[in-house]
């Protein structure tokens, strides 16, 4: 073999060679390219399979949330059914009771109208025997006795008189119209005119509303309150009483303010409760029907009453009406 023939099959060999060596780093290269689509193919699956179980976790807890909101709802059913079922037997109540007052209401109206001529009566005849027998009858306790007798018809006459006005507020259709309030409070004062002067007492008053009320009913209230006012006073102080009338919002709210005794807080109730007394008879006169007849006028007419006071630094009677009132 000549020496070019030789070169020829050493370049024709190194040349095999080279492309050898390219192609074993292609070979290379598309191996490594082999394991990094491997490796990126196992990270995709790691990652789906942290998906699929992320998934999986959502459908376990929407499951879990899923069956607490049945609960939930299965509890708020129970709830509606047991407050339905409340409503409506306190609508059964309210409709009883609403029956047992009116009723109770026409019996106290009727029983006290009744009551009334054969108390008289009985009074009368007392009296007469008072004036006709006292001091005659040789038991020196029988003048005590019939006093005893005589002040009992009268308080009696009093004490029905009393539950007959109050039964009369409940009773009948309201009948309402445009009222200067001022004019009601002047027929209270005339009414009272007599023991006011007696006690000496000092009646103020503010500019009053005119609106919508029942006269005579209102007449009533603020004729209690003021007699309430001028009878529980302090020893030796002349009653000083204020009628005051303040707008709030819808409402106008009235004040009887006097100087007296004044109220235990636990009492502010109590006092409104027909026939609640807080002091004996020897210490103030009274039925205990005035101020429970006033918060059943105040309430018809939609408002509402209550107290404000000290005690010894004297009483605010408030309530409140509506400036254009829907009486019922």
């Amino acid at each position: 073999m000549t020496t070019d023939a030789n070169s020829d099959y050493v370049r024709a060999i190194l040349n095999i060679l080279e492309d050898f060596g390219s192609e074993k780093e292609r070979f290379a290269e598309t191996q490594r390219a082999i394991l990094n689509i491997l490796d990126d193919f196992a990270a995709e699956q790691h990652r789906l399979e942290s998906t699929e179980r992320a998934v999986m976790n959502i459908l376990d807890d929407f499951d879990d949330e899923k069956q607490k909101v049945e609960r939930a709802n299965q509890e708020l059913l129970r709830e509606i059914a047991d407050r339905t079922h409340a409503e409506d037997e306190l609508r059964t109540k309210t409709t009883e009771l609403g029956r047992s007052n009116a009723e109770l209401e026409q019996f106290a109206y009727v029983a006290s109208h009744d009551l009334q001529e054969p108390l008289r009566m009985v009074s009368t005849y007392v009296q007469l025997f008072e004036k006709r027998f006292k001091g005659a009858v040789v038991d020196p306790k029988a003048d005590k006795y019939i006093a005893y007798a005589v002040e009992g018809a009268k308080r009696m006459q009093a004490l029905i008189a009393g539950l007959l006005a109050y039964s009369r507020v409940g009773t009948g259709e309201q009948v309402t119209s445009r009222v200067d309030i001022n004019a009601l409070v002047d027929v209270a004062l005339l009414n009272l005119s007599e023991g006011l002067l007696e006690t000496g007492a000092l009646v103020t008053r503010d500019p009053l509303p005119t609106i919508m009320v029942e006269p005579l009913q209102l007449t009533q209230v603020f004729q209690n309150l003021i007699a309430n006012g001028n009878k529980f006073q302090r020893p030796g102080i002349k009653p000083h009483l204020h009628i005051g009338a303040v707008r709030q919002g819808v409402n106008w709210v009235f004040s009887v303010r006097d100087n007296g005794i004044g109220i235990e807080p636990e009492f502010f109730e109590r006092i409104f409760v027909i026939f609640q007394r807080l002091h004996t008879r020897a210490e103030f006169s009274g039925t205990g029907i005035g101020l429970s007849i006033c918060k059943k006028v105040v309430e018809r007419h939609g408002g509402r009453i209550w107290i404000e006071s000290e005690p010894g630094q004297g009483t605010s009677f408030c309530f409140s009406l509506p400036a254009t009132p829907e009486a019922s």
